[in-house]
């Protein structure tokens, strides 16, 4: 069987569409059903069967995938060996993160082992966890960040390990004299009457951050949806909104705003994540400890 075709079945497993596996495997739609169709034909069963507008495995099919993530993981660990076996770490290793971990935790840590392993090329790409996350199941990435607000593991990531970075405080960021600027801790129910400033660039961060304020029993006025944080502070910064931020992003203040912590506290575990077989990839391990290591991890952990 054509390693090529199981990797298309894999990728079909947890997309369910031809043209989202098309994408994560930068192929067309009808080659990705070509090669469906061939691996039909080679192992003479049904893998697949329409659900409404998409595609979902038979019971064969899934006991391919099955099959099919042993193998890439084996495939990962030889790489991972070979590696070992060589005198330079060397090569690119490609980082799926998203803005608050790229800012505030990774250029120490790039700017370190690029200095301690100058054949090493650390790219990053800017993705969310989810995003992120089908990237390293595609082979598209490396290494991916993501966080508990937006992802759940499950047993379609069991060939994914993680890794805890840090926990990230969530604080509400205010104009500059506001009325509870000069309060320690600042409950989301007293921002009721506020007008809201919201990341719309990550959809799931956004809803977990309007569903605090459900819970606190309002729906939040917002007057900006920001694909991402520069307008956000803008708006803040102005006092024509206030919004909930991530304690990462404290790592470069907003001149004319202040951050102050939620009551009751709430965090978001950040962690990294990679797939199982490459446990001992050099590259890979050498990022996660300098990584842990950093002053930046260090000060923003509980």
């Amino acid at each position: 069987m054509d390693l090529a075709r199981l990797r298309a079945l894999r990728e079909l497993s947890s997309r369910q569409t031809m043209a989202a596996v098309a994408q994560a495997l930068h192929l067309t739609p009808s080659a990705v059903s070509q090669q469906l169709a061939q691996l039909e034909e080679e192992v003479g069963l049904a893998l697949t069967e329409r659900q409404g507008r998409g595609v979902r495995l038979t019971v064969a099919g899934e006991v391919l995938v099955e099959h099919t993530e042993r193998m890439l993981t084996v495939l990962d660990e030889a790489k991972s060996d070979l590696a070992l076996l060589k005198k330079q770490v060397a090569g690119k290793l490609r980082v799926a993160t998203f803005p608050t971990v790229a800012a505030a935790l990774l250029p120490s840590v790039i700017e370190s082992l690029s200095a301690d392993y100058p054949y090493l090329d650390v790219l990053l790409e800017e993705m969310e966890p989810a995003d992120g996350l089908a990237a390293l199941g595609s082979w598209g990435a490396d290494i991916a960040f993501v966080d508990d607000l937006t992802i759940q593991l499950n047993h379609k990531e069991r060939s994914v390990e993680q890794v805890h970075v840090v926990n990230d405080m969530l604080y509400a960021l205010l104009p500059r004299g506001h009325r509870l600027s000069g309060k320690s801790t600042v409950s989301v129910a007293e921002l009721k009457d506020e007008k809201w400033a919201l990341d719309s660039a990550s959809s799931f961060y956004a809803e977990f951050v309007a569903n605090l304020c459900r819970r606190a029993g309002y729906e939040p006025r917002v007057n900006a949806e920001c694909r991402g944080f520069e307008i956000i502070g803008a708006m803040v910064q102005g006092g024509c909104s206030i919004s909930v931020i991530p304690g990462l992003r404290l790592a470069h203040p907003i001149p004319g705003t202040v951050a102050v912590k939620l009551r009751p506290e709430v965090s978001r575990r950040i962690s990294l994540a990679y797939r199982r077989g490459d446990r001992k990839n050099p590259a890979v391990q050498l990022f996660v400890e300098r990584l842990l290591s950093s002053k930046g991890v260090q000060t923003n952990r509980d």
